[in-house]
Order: C-alpha cells, then structure tokens, then sequence
C-alpha cells in the first residue's frame, strides 16, 4: 500500500522523541497507524541513528514512519515523509527534496494558515492546533476547539488536531468533528502504551463508525 493510501486510512498519530524499538511496537500494537521522530537536540548523525528504530517498527506494523522538520535526512533514513512547520522548509521545497512519492505534512495554527495549507498541491496532510496548550509546544497559544470546528467544515484533506490531547480531552475534540489526532504525552508517558493507544483509537473509532 503506497503511502498516501496508508495515511488516508489514520486515525493516531504518535509524535515521540529518540527510543528503542519496544516502546514504538507498543504504541503500534495499541492502534497507532503513524509514528513520527521529533527530536530537535539530536544533531545530523543522532537522528539518523534514532531513524533506524522508529522504521524498522513502523515497517512491522505496516504504519507510516515520519521526520520531523528535515526533508533531507527523511530521504537519508527511508522515512515515508517529512513534516514541516510554519518555521520550516515550504511544502514546495520539501516536495522537491522527498520526491512525489512522499507525504508531506504541514502544520497550521489557524483557519489562514489552514486554508492556505488546504490548497497546497504539495501538502498531503495537515496538523491543526494545538488545541490545548502543550508543553511540547512552549510559547505557543492554543486554538481552542473553534479551529477543529472550521477544519471540519472545510478542509478535505486528511488533518489531524494536536495539542493537549489524551483519554479525557479526547471526547471533546472529536465532538468537534475530529477523526484523526496526534498525540505525545499521552502515550510516550503512560505506564501500558498499548492500552493508552487503544482506549484513544476506540475513542475516534466509535465518532468514526470504525472509518478513516
């Protein structure tokens, strides 16, 4: 199944720092159909090696496997795309670097950067938030659950809401009209990963009916 394909089937999206490969295939065990390496404190060569894990994992559980920030080094690791920020490479640029074949994620803040990200040719998937306001994205103020609500509305694309999002806040998110999340802390700190993974994915499978 050719990326594009896979990403228009997720639902949970994980977003975790540098790890070993057991921690991963628990999180993908749970439900996690993406797996995303954050990591700014790594130079070049630690993210390389953090790489390894992060796609031999994802490559078990038939997900997607995710760079942050880098379209270069995604080419180098054999990632099956690269998400960019506002603060980072166009979506345009990082196309030319990953090639038509990759996926390229975008993160949005707001329904103008949303609409313009929306319309982008070379964006497969938007992030929208944080929804909540996040120690992961310090300084960064939450958008609220009105951003969901537009993104629902009027984005066609596969999105995903972001920020603060855990077994609690989960409930109200998708009331919002989101099918798809990324999270972080919720799994990366829970005790059981697999079943922090599973009671999220039977939260967006029941709003979804089971559907992407």
């Amino acid at each position: 199944m050719t990326p594009r394909r896979r990403l228009q089937a997720a639902k949970l999206y994980l977003c975790a720092p540098a790890c070993g490969p057991e921690p991963l295939r628990a999180a993908l065990d749970g439900g996690v159909d993406v797996v995303q390496l954050r990591d700014p404190g790594l130079d070049d060569d630690g993210l390389l090696r953090a790489a390894e894990p992060f796609r031999r994992a994802a490559d078990e559980a038939e997900a997607l496997f995710v760079l942050n920030d880098r379209p270069d080094l995604a080419v180098a690791c054999g990632a099956d795309g690269v998400h960019v920020g506002q603060g980072d490479a166009r979506p345009a640029d990082a196309r030319a670097v990953v090639g038509p074949d990759a996926i390229v994620g975008r993160s949005t803040h707001g329904p103008d950067e949303g609409a313009v990200a929306a319309a982008d040719p070379d964006v497969d998937y938007l992030s929208i938030g944080p929804v909540h306001a996040t120690p992961t994205k310090p300084g960064r103020p939450a958008t609220g659950l009105d951003y969901v609500r537009w993104a629902a509305a009027e984005v066609r694309k596969p999105w995903f809401a972001i920020g603060g999002i855990d077994a609690v806040t989960v409930l109200d998110v998708v009331g919002a009209g989101a099918g798809r999340i990324v999270v972080v802390r919720a799994i990366t700190e829970a005790e059981d990963p697999t079943a922090a993974a599973a009671e999220l994915r039977a939260s967006l499978d029941v709003v979804t009916g089971g559907r992407a």
